[in-house]
């Protein structure tokens, strides 16, 4: 049996009145590429801010190689304004904060590109690897962390080298073209030393050439590093090429799940999300 990496138990996130993810349920298992999908505002950065502790969710569970790293009930005035179709409650609640979770081995990069702008490409990447430092200010003003501080600077040069950036690392990071930003960011979150990547969108806004560039590049590095993939994308033909499996969403609710093959000729995701020939 594959080893579960990440396993979502009947996730809900409420906003107000408003049910944005509602007893949502899925894994990844170690190794895979795994792609949600649905239409716009299903959810499903939603559910990402769940995993990775942007947002508590309003209830339900989030386990990390068999740990529970989050988990929540309704409380205060929710527990009268709660919407959600799954009343079987957590018993316990458990918060971590996304620096926390970073550094258990989630890494994630978002839809709308957030590197640090007035930073080099190279710097974009060295602050990722600060991480996992071990020093402290005793040891950095007296530069005891030297050989520390060297290793991290060569293992951001590595993650540029493995996206292609490294003969770019002196410039602006805003001042890269929009494909080679999508790579930094990427490289950034390489950077933290991942078992599970999240990936929100990483083709939006690409051609369709470079759109088959980031497939083969995703199946690289996470054959590379032995990575776990867990992806957003609105590209259809490259969920389709490089997923093992396929969640969808709409509403917040989960509407079908399978290999790449059933989910699209599944008639409930062809209405919601791929849209139905008119007669």
């Amino acid at each position: 049996m594959a080893e579960r990496v990440l396993e979502l138990d009947r996730v809900t996130m409420q906003f107000g009145g408003v049910v944005a993810v509602d007893s949502l349920s899925m894994r990844v298992d170690r190794g895979e590429i795994v792609a949600l999908i649905g239409p716009n505002g299903a959810g499903k950065t939603t559910a990402f801010n769940c995993i990775t502790g942007v947002y508590t969710p309003t209830s339900g569970q989030v386990r990390y190689l068999g740990n529970l790293i989050i988990s929540n009930r309704p409380q205060g005035r929710m527990k009268e304004l709660y919407a959600g179709s799954d009343k079987a409650f957590p018993a316990e609640t458990v918060v971590n904060t996304p620096d926390r979770i970073t550094k258990m081995g989630i890494a994630r990069t978002f839809q709308n590109i957030r590197l640090f702008k007035t930073q080099t490409v190279f710097e974009n990447v060295l602050i990722a690897t600060h991480l996992h430092k071990t020093s402290n200010l005793f040891t950095a003003a007296f530069r005891l962390n030297y050989r520390e501080e060297q290793q991290m600077r060569r293992h951001a040069l590595e993650m540029l080298e493995v996206v292609g950036l490294a003969d770019l690392k002196d410039e602006k990071a805003t001042s890269l073209p929009y494909g080679k930003q999508r790579r930094l960011e990427i490289a950034r979150a390489l950077a933290t030393k991942p078992q599970l990547l999240l990936l929100d969108e990483p083709a939006a806004g690409m051609n369709p050439q470079e759109t088959d560039d980031l497939g083969r590049f995703i199946t690289g590095i996470k054959n590379q590093f032995g990575l776990t993939v867990f992806l957003i994308e609105h590209h259809m033909d490259l969920v389709m090429d490089i997923s093992d499996r396929v969640y969808v969403i709409d509403f917040g609710k989960l509407i079908a799940h399978g290999v790449p093959e059933e989910v699209q000729d599944n008639p409930d995701v062809i209405t919601a999300y791929l849209g139905v020939e008119e007669e």
